[in-house]
């Protein structure tokens, strides 16, 4: 007589937590101030707050925006905040860095959203296939967050993880 096939995973205390079901909505762009410079370079003051008032700022309506400077150009830290207060009242997020740093600091706002109580010693297996692109510091910081709650802690899929944390007893 045959065994019934038993799925273990299925039934035990082992939960998922995956990030991607918690991928942040919305375009993300880049915007490059040094299109505002003389030759890309020189800031004049007078002539960038009049560059910035002649601009559609509505081409950034719930966009998440990360601004950086696409030259060499050393800018006084007034310069960013000064184009930020034109797209707080459109953009989603606005970043000062990298595409790479606004998803980082999207997954962060995310994260900290979430409920991790659940999670209170429990096995936890942070799954690590996605389809859709995770920066490498959302796991680190969801990690830095959940470690202290969980019993036990991996990552990967629960067919073959990596054993990441157990909490001493």
């Amino acid at each position: 007589m045959e065994q019934p096939i038993v799925n273990r995973v299925a039934n035990s205390a082992l939960m998922t937590i995956d990030l991607e079901e918690y991928f942040p909505e919305g375009d993300r762009v880049q915007l490059d101030l040094s299109q505002w410079l003389e030759g890309g370079f020189i800031l004049r003051e007078k002539e960038f707050r009049q560059a910035l008032k002649e601009t559609d700022w509505s081409q950034y309506t719930d966009k998440h925006v990360a601004l950086y400077c696409g030259t060499d150009a050393i800018l006084p830290g007034w310069a960013y905040m000064l184009v930020t207060t034109h797209l707080t009242s459109q953009a989603g997020k606005i970043v000062l860095g990298s595409l790479n740093d606004l998803e980082v600091e999207l997954f962060r706002d995310a994260i900290d959203l979430i409920d991790l109580s659940v999670y209170q010693d429990k096995p936890v297996i942070i799954k690590g296939c996605a389809n859709k692109v995770i920066p490498e510091q959302a796991y680190l910081y969801l990690l830095q967050k959940i470690q202290p709650l969980t019993k036990s802690l991996m990552y990967g899929e629960a067919c073959s993880s990596v054993p990441l944390h157990k909490r001493k007893k």
